[in-house]
């Protein structure tokens, strides 16, 4: 499933048709090729691409292939967002759009096409025969080397790069077969690589003769459907490591863009060819895409490259050759690289706000926003982007709250600002369920906490408490709601019926109200949870839509019940006869209450043995019951809770993954990364206090270090920035050293006194981290 390709867009159709090409008479071409600028000089260190400089020549060039570029068809001024794959297809020409419809807000999946497109495609031209091997051409760069002498190298490139025949004839592996499926490129990967590595230490005038015969190739003329040749070529040049250097990205961006223009059919072929590259490959070409946006985004050196305004496409054209490798690396199980190594930490630096307004405005109409390519924004940038999203709203709902109480010509309060939360210990659970029932209308202002019969003034510390002591009433395995699962150390949703499903809308409404103010939770769900939970991202507006129902599979039940998927797993590769040797039929069994029920997973489940032939059919409808059908009620109460609170567009643009992270933050406590952002008060980080905390505190467990986290923050867990995130503070307490440590949680404040010694720290500091519940005012 291919979740993070491009989002649905929140609003605004689809529009925006592209100019049909050109056409132009032989002259006129012969004319623009004569224009063509002398390549750049090369250098020939190891680290190889082209020297800086020759922007006079580079400006002749951009002048030139604009003016050519301008007559072809181009994805232009932004346009909207490339269509990354194919669902089913029987003919090419009759595409259906990728990217979905505002309005069925649901993301987009993957099907796999049949072997071969079977629409016309136009006769693959006839190939020169080159017959240099691998071994040959390593031989001539040797000789090359010895002698000094390297014409025969220097013809090799500049006759192989002069066309995309020519680069075809050189690395296909058989010229005489056409490669038309989606299974095999057909491309030598390993003659690719071995010319590419030997590339950069060539001299100078044959890494120029590669770059001429690559523009040679992106100005041949190229209407209608391209041949498979021609994306040979093209996933063979995007390899092309002389594109790591700003001296080449005016070629580079032309490459890109037309990559971006091809047709879906062509796109398709191009994801499925890429996820066969090697992982180290595949990283240094999403890499080098990162690093072609991020400088073109904040030069270095602004005249190496044509003003912004003549080259608007750069990066939409980028983004959207990025996002066929995000396709190509969802399509594999596990990845060939990790999501995170798509994200591009440039962006966090950008009014992330204009793109998420010009996304909601202009959707994907004719307006670019990196908004439409999720996967490229860190979650770091993500969560600014939820957090100020959520204030917005918070602000909205106060002002009409405000508003309403004025044209009732009543005495605004302030607390009408907030969503006032006020419960008893002793009645935790039952207390938070009516308040939240009773206050649904103020579920989206700034969340405010009261514990009766104390007197702490809620600045946030209240509210982490709250949210603590509650998850860990709720979660606690008498509760009934959940089960945890000791194996795989997560909870899951319990299948047993009852008539009310309310609480499970109360932990849905706290997952919400954690993620709305910014507040880290200690759940331990699996990753199939969140999937659920963005089932569709978006509430439908039907209320017979089912909601919480995604696509699983037995690695998602290994996530939660590793050794029943085991077993599954024994069913699937067993080598006997399955029905004779296990005597199962299409039924399952639970206990409820103690007492054993029986579940049909299909009509007349019970009178269909499972056999050899449809034992995949019965373990997938098998997880299909236990993670969707037999707890259905239960999550949807949950997922109607989250989204109560959490209903925002900014969903759309988040990975399950992500999800996971913005609700429970990280359980990785890195205290050496807290010792360095902590800032003080009243101490020096070199005084002996300071100094015997740090050393006390370097040396706790795990467990203690949860539990002065947790006293001095009102959470244990770290948020999505790190530890740096929590602006924790040491502030000196002017009492006497017989006092235990105070903390002020709502400002991850620590007041420590002036402890005589290490010993005496650690003994006070243990006692107050290990009895610390409540709040009073001093």
């Amino acid at each position: 499933e291919l979740s993070q390709g491009s989002a649905a867009a929140p609003s605004a159709e689809e529009g925006g048709e592209e100019g049909e090409e050109e056409e132009e008479g032989e002259k006129e071409k012969e004319k623009e090729r004569e224009k063509l600028p002398p390549i750049p000089s090369a250098s020939t260190g190891a680290a190889g691409g082209l020297e800086e400089g020759a922007k006079n020549q580079f400006s002749t060039f951009s002048n030139f292939i604009t003016t050519i570029s301008q007559k072809k068809e181009g994805i232009g001024n932004r346009n909207s967002p490339t269509q990354l794959v194919l669902p089913n297809i029987k003919n090419g020409r009759d595409l259906p759009p990728l990217c979905l419809d505002v309005r069925q807000k649901q993301r987009m999946s993957i099907d796999v096409l049949p072997q071969e497109l079977k629409a016309p495609f136009p006769p693959e031209p006839s190939l020169p025969i080159r017959t240099k091997t691998v071994k040959d051409f390593q031989d001539d760069v040797e000789k090359s080397k010895a002698s000094g002498d390297w014409k025969a190298v220097h013809n090799f490139y500049s006759t192989t790069f002069d066309s995309f025949l020519e680069i075809n004839a050189a690395f296909k592996k058989d010229t005489n077969s056409p490669f038309n499926t989606i299974e095999d490129s057909g491309i030598d990967a390993k003659f690719v690589n071995v010319v590419y590595d030997a590339l950069l230490n060539t001299p100078q005038d044959v890494q120029k003769s590669v770059l001429k015969g690559i523009i040679n190739g992106l100005l041949q003329e190229w209407t209608g459907p391209r041949t498979k040749d021609d994306l040979r070529a093209y996933c063979i040049l995007l390899q092309n490591p002389q594109f790591s250097n700003t001296s080449t990205y005016v070629i580079y961006a032309h490459l890109l863009r037309q990559i971006a223009a091809l047709t879906e059919a062509d796109h398709h072929f191009l994801v499925h060819w890429s996820k066969k590259i090697s992982q180290k490959r595949f990283k240094q070409v999403v890499d080098r895409l990162l690093q072609f946006i991020s400088l073109r985004l904040f030069p270095a050196k602004p005249e190496e490259f044509p003003p912004m305004v003549k080259c608007t496409w750069w990066i939409p054209s980028a983004t959207k050759v990025l996002a066929l490798f995000n396709a190509a690396n969802s399509l594999i199980s596990p990845p060939i690289i990790s999501y995170t190594d798509f994200y591009n930490s440039t962006l966090d630096h950008i009014d992330l706000m204009e793109e998420y307004h010009n996304w909601q405005c202009y959707g994907n109409s004719h307006r670019f926003s990196f908004c439409q390519y999720p996967f490229i924004i860190s979650i770091a940038a993500k969560k600014v982007i939820i957090q100020r999203d959520s204030e917005q709203q918070m602000i909205s709902i106060a002002r009409q709250s405000l508003v309403d109480k004025v044209s009732r010509r009543q005495k605004p309060d302030m607390n009408m600002l907030f969503l006032n939360v006020k419960v008893r210990r002793t009645h935790l659970v039952s207390d938070s369920l009516d308040e939240l029932a009773r206050k649904k209308a103020d579920l989206k202002k700034k969340l405010k906490v009261t514990f009766v019969g104390e007197a702490g003034l809620d600045m946030g510390g209240l509210t982490k408490e709250w949210f603590l002591l509650l998850i860990r009433q709720i979660f606690h395995p008498d509760y009934g709601m959940f089960t945890y699962h000791k194996d795989s150390h997560c909870h899951w949703f319990s299948s047993f019926k009852c008539d009310n499903y309310s609480e499970f809308r109360l932990v849905g409404a706290l997952m919400g109200l954690a993620v709305y103010n910014s507040i880290t939770l200690d759940i331990r769900f699996p990753p199939c949870c969140y999937k659920k939970l963005l089932s569709p991202p978006i509430v439908p507006c039907g209320h017979n839509t089912l909601v919480g129902i995604c696509g699983v599979t037995l690695d998602d039940l290994f996530q939660i019940m590793p050794e029943l998927a085991h077993g599954l797993s024994e069913l699937l590769s067993y080598e006997g006869n399955v029905e004779e040797d296990f005597y199962s039929t299409f039924q399952v069994f639970q206990e409820e209450f103690g007492v054993i029920k029986s579940y049909n997973l299909k009509p007349n489940g019970d009178k269909i043995p499972v056999t050899n032939r449809n034992r995949k059919e019965y373990v997938q409808l098998y997880v299909d019951f236990l993670l969707n059908k037999s707890i259905y009620k239960q999550f949807a109460a949950f997922y109607y809770g989250f989204h109560s609170v959490c209903a925002s567009y900014a969903l759309l643009l988040l990975r399950p993954e992500e999800v996971e992270i913005l609700v429970c933050g990280s359980p990785e406590l890195d205290m050496s990364a807290l010792q360095r952002s902590t800032q003080y008060e009243g101490y020096q980080k070199t005084d002996l206090t300071i100094r015997y905390f740090w050393d006390v505190v370097l040396g706790f467990s795990l467990d203690l270090q949860k539990k002065l986290l947790h006293f001095a923050t009102g959470s244990d867990r770290v948020p999505v920035g790190g530890m740096a995130d929590l602006n924790f503070k040491i502030s000196k307490s002017e009492t006497s050293t017989n006092w235990l440590p105070v903390a002020h949680t709502c400002f991850n404040q620590l007041c420590l006194p002036p402890y005589k010694n290490k010993k005496e720290l650690k003994q006070k500091l243990i006692i107050g981290i290990s009895n610390a519940e409540g709040f009073g005012l001093e």
